[in-house]
C-alpha cells in the first residue's frame, strides 16, 4: 500500500499544480480565447488560407502546445510573423504542401529541443530581433491595403509588387470597406479607455459585421466557416521524397521562425509572472508536436503568441490549464457561432491587423538604438530592410552576420589597451628609450582584428623596437587568437621589432608550446612580469631596477 501511494504521489502533485490556480486559469484562458478569435481569423486570411484554418490552428495548437510545451502560460496559435512567411509559401506551393512543410518544421523543432539548443535564442542580438519584428509589422500593414480599400484583386506574393498593385488600384476603392476598417481601428484604439475586460478588436469586429449585415453593404466577407470541430485527415504526397526535398527550405524557414518567436514569447511571459519559468528545450518539443499534429486537422503552422500570452498572464493564467481552456473555449465558439462569422467583412480583419502591426513596431527600441550607438541602429535598419524586401530567414542571417562582425570589431578595440609611458617608465628614463618600447595590455580574447591594428601601429610609430604584450588577463586562446598572435610576430619581425610576452597563463602557454609558436617567438622573449621584461631590454633600466619595480607594481598585480 505504501509503495502504491508513493507511485501515485507524482501524479497527484502534477494534478495539484494544474488545478492550483483554477479560477485564474479559467479567467485567463477565456479572455485569451476572446482575444484570439478575431486574430485567428485575421492571420489566416493574411496567410492566404481560409479563415477556418486559423481557428482550427488556434484550437489544436493551443491545446497540444499547452500540454507538452515548456512554458506554463504560453498561448499558441497563428501569428503575424508566421503569416508573413506562410503567404509566400502558400502562393508558391499550395496549402497541401504547406501541411507537409509544417510537419517537417515540427520534426526539426523537436530535434532542436532534443539536442538542447533552446538556449541559443538568447544569443540573438537585440538589434536583429527589433529589426525583423519591425519589418514584419510593415509587411502586415501593407499586406492589408487591398482589404482596407475593399479591392477585389488577387494578392501579390512579394512586398513591393503587392504595395504597387494596391496603390495603383486606389481609384477602385470601396468607401464602405474603408469606413468599416476605420471603425474597427477606432474601436481597437479607444474602446480600452471605456472597458478593459472585452477586447477592442472583438467590439470593432461585432460592430462592423452588424453594420455591414444590417445595411447590406457590398463588401467582401470571409465566407462560410464549418460549424464543426476539426477532424483528423490525411495529407497527400507526404511520403513522396521529391516533394520533401522540394520543401526543405520552406520547412527550415518555418522551424526557425516558429522556434525564435515561441522562445521570445516564453521569455516575455517569464518576465510577467513569478510562477514556474519556462524550459526552452521542452518548449521547442511542444511547439514541434503541435506543428506536426496541426496539418492533420487542416491547420497551418503556429507559434507562441506574445500578445495572447500576455493577456492570459494579466487575466490570471498561471498553469498549463489556461492554454487548454483557451483551445476548448475556441472550439465551443466554432460550434455555436460559426454561421455568424461568415458575414465578417475582410475590411474589419484588415483594421484589426493594421492596429496590431502598428503596435508591433518597437518604437522604444528604435529610440534606444538611435540614442545608443549608430552601429547597432544600422544593424537594426539593415535587418528591417532585408525582412521587407526579401524574407525573414535571410534577414536574420544577414542581421546575425552584421552583428557578429560588429562584435568582433568592438572586441578587437576593447581588448587592446596601450599603457601610457608615464605609467611604464620611472622618472629620468632617457627619452629615446621611452620611444623604443611600447607596452600593450590585452584584456580578454585575442581576435584577428588585433593583428591589423598592430600593423597600422607600426606604420604610425616606426621608431618602436620592442613591443611588450601583457597577457596576464588572457585566460585562454583559440585558433583565431593563435593565428593573430603569429601574424603580429611576423609583422614585427619584418619591421625589426622584437615581440615580448609577459604574464602567460598556463593554458595559453601550453597552447603556444603544442603549436610550436612559443619556440618561434623564443623563451627568452617570455617573462613572468612586465617589470622583468623592461629591465631585460637595457642596462640603463637594469641599474634602476628597484625604482622600476616599485613604479610597475600595479602592472604586475
Amino acid at each position: 500500500m505504501a509503495i502504491s501511494n508513493i507511485l501515485k504521489e507524482p501524479q497527484l502533485l502534477r494534478l495539484n499544480r494544474w488545478f492550483s490556480g483554477l479560477r485564474g486559469d479559467l479567467t485567463g484562458g477565456l479572455t485569451a480565447a476572446v482575444v484570439a478569435l478575431p486574430l485567428a481569423l485575421a492571420f489566416a486570411v493574411a496567410s492566404g488560407v481560409e479563415p477556418k484554418a486559423g481557428l482550427y490552428t488556434a484550437i489544436v495548437a493551443g491545446i497540444v502546445a499547452a500540454i507538452f510545451g515548456g512554458s506554463p502560460v504560453q498561448i499558441t496559435g497563428p501569428t503575424g510573423a508566421m503569416a508573413v512567411v506562410l503567404v509566400g509559401i502558400v502562393a508558391k506551393y499550395g496549402l497541401e504542401k504547406v501541411w507537409i512543410a509544417g510537419v517537417m518544421a515540427g520534426i526539426i523543432q523537436i530535434a532542436l529541443g532534443v539536442a538542447k539548443l533552446g538556449q541559443l535564442v538568447k544569443f540573438i542580438p537585440y538589434p536583429v530581433t527589433a529589426g525583423f519584428t519591425n519589418g514584419i509589422a510593415v509587411i502586415i500593414f501593407c499586406g492589408q491595403l487591398n482589404n482596407f480599400f475593399g479591392l477585389r484583386i488577387p494578392r501579390s506574393e512579394h512586398f513591393l509588387p503587392g504595395l504597387w498593385q494596391s496603390l495603383t488600384h486606389v481609384e477602385a476603392l470601396n468607401w464602405a470597406a474603408v469606413g468599416l476598417a476605420t471603425l474597427v481601428m477606432a474601436a481597437n484604439i479607444f474602446w480600452p479607455r471605456i472597458n478593459t475586460t472585452i477586447p477592442g478588436s472583438l467590439v470593432g469586429l461585432v460592430l462592423a459585421t452588424g453594420i455591414a449585415t444590417y445595411f447590406h453593404l457590398d463588401v467582401p466577407t470571409i465566407g462560410s466557416i464549418p460549424q464543426s470541430l476539426p477532424m483528423p485527415q490525411g495529407i497527400p504526397h507526404w511520403n513522396d521524397f521529391s516533394v520533401i526535398r522540394e520543401l526543405i527550405n520552406p520547412a527550415l524557414a518555418l522551424a526557425a521562425l516558429g522556434s525564435i518567436e515561441s522562445l521570445l514569447s516564453a521569455v516575455v511571459a517569464d518576465g510577467m509572472t513569478v510562477s514556474e519559468k519556462h524550459n526552452s528545450d521542452r518548449e521547442l518539443i511542444g511547439q514541434g508536436l503541435a506543428n506536426i499534429i496541426i496539418p492533420f486537422f487542416g491547420g497551418i503552422p503556429a507559434t507562441g503568441a506574445i500578445a495572447r500570452t500576455a493577456v492570459n498572464v494579466r487575466s490570471g493564467g498561471k498553469t498549463r490549464l489556461s492554454g487548454v481552456i483557451h483551445g476548448v473555449a475556441l472550439a465551443i465558439i466554432v460550434l455555436t457561432l460559426a454561421p455568424l462569422a461568415a458575414q465578417i467583412p475582410l475590411a474589419a480583419l484588415a483594421g484589426i491587423l493594421m492596429v496590431v502591426s502598428v503596435r508591433m513596431i518597437e518604437w522604444e527600441a528604435i529610440g534606444l538604438l538611435m540614442r545608443a550607438t549608430y552601429s547597432d541602429f544600422a544593424v537594426m535598419i539593415l535587418t528591417w530592410l532585408v525582412t521587407i524586401l526579401f524574407d525573414l530567414v535571410l534577414a536574420v542571417e544577414v542581421g546575425l552576420i552584421a552583428a557578429g562582425a560588429l562584435f568582433i570589431k568592438r572586441m578587437s578595440d576593447l581588448s587592446l589597451v596601450k599603457i601610457p609611458e608615464t605609467e611604464v617608465f620611472p622618472p629620468g628614463t632617457p627619452l629615446e628609450l621611452g620611444k623604443e618600447i611600447a607596452v600593450y595590455r590585452i584584456d580578454g580574447p585575442v581576435f584577428f582584428g588585433a593583428a591589423e591594428r598592430f600593423a597600422t601601429f607600426l606604420r604610425d610609430e616606426p621608431e618602436v623596437k620592442y613591443l611588450i604584450l601583457r597577457l596576464r588577463f588572457v585566460p585562454n586562446m583559440d585558433t583565431t587568437g593563435l593565428v593573430a598572435l603569429e601574424d603580429i610576430y611576423h609583422d614585427l619581425e619584418r619591421h625589426n621589432c622584437r615581440l615580448i610576452l609577459t604574464g602567460l597563463q598556463p593554458e595559453v602557454k601550453q597552447l603556444l608550446e603544442r603549436t610550436g609558436l612559443l619556440k618561434t617567438i623564443g623563451l627568452s622573449n617570455c617573462f613572468e612580469t612586465t617589470t622583468d621584461a623592461i629591465c631585460s631590454i637595457s642596462p640603463q633600466i637594469q641599474r634602476c631596477s628597484q625604482p622600476v619595480a616599485a613604479d610597475l607594481k600595479e602592472l604586475n598585480d
